[in-house]
């Protein structure tokens, strides 16, 4: 249920964010241009995918000359407009708690989210690809940045992957 809170926050949304922050629960919680994102933990079939995409994309990626991350981090340059994608495949060098961009992004599609909606965002932030698993429909789209907007791709142009076979190789929850 979105819900916006314009002013200064009631002390038991302050409360919720503290409980969330002491719990780790915010971990994934973005902020777009300013506005908080509560995101919930993700399902059990969530980590198995990201589990096998750790494995699928590993050894591709260092073929690559990549550095695969597959958890967590902060895509942005502040706290006041950032995504969390569920991974990534770095250039080396990379380092840090806000990082600009990278190569190419992992969205897992979880019920409700907005995962669509974060392409604007990438394109901003020059991530090369972006590769977003749906668990739900058993599909993966590959997509990469061309002339700032996304396009679905057959293959990758930074790793020697593509969708259909990476599909093919999750077992799906």
């Amino acid at each position: 249920m979105p819900t916006l809170v314009l002013g200064a926050p009631p002390p038991e949304l302050r409360a919720l964010l503290e409980r969330r922050r002491r719990s780790g629960l915010d971990r994934l919680d973005e902020v777009w241009e300013g506005v908080y994102h509560m995101a919930p933990a993700p399902s059990y079939g969530h980590a198995r995918i990201a589990q096998q995409l750790a494995v699928l994309l590993d050894s591709p990626a260092h073929v690559a000359g990549l550095e695969p991350a597959m958890g967590e981090f902060n895509l942005g340059e502040s706290e006041y407009d950032f995504r969390v994608p569920d991974g990534g495949l770095h250039r080396p060098g990379a380092a840090g708690v806000w990082l600009s961009t990278a190569a190419l992004v992992v969205e897992i599609i979880s019920p409700g989210e907005q995962t669509w909606k974060k392409l604007p965002f990438y394109a901003r932030h020059n991530v090369d690809e972006v590769l977003i698993v749906d668990p739900v429909e058993r599909t993966v789209s590959w997509l990469a940045l061309r002339d700032g907007e996304y396009r679905p791709v057959k293959r990758s142009g930074l790793i020697e992957l593509g969708p259909t076979e990476l599909a093919g190789r999750i077992d799906w929850p």
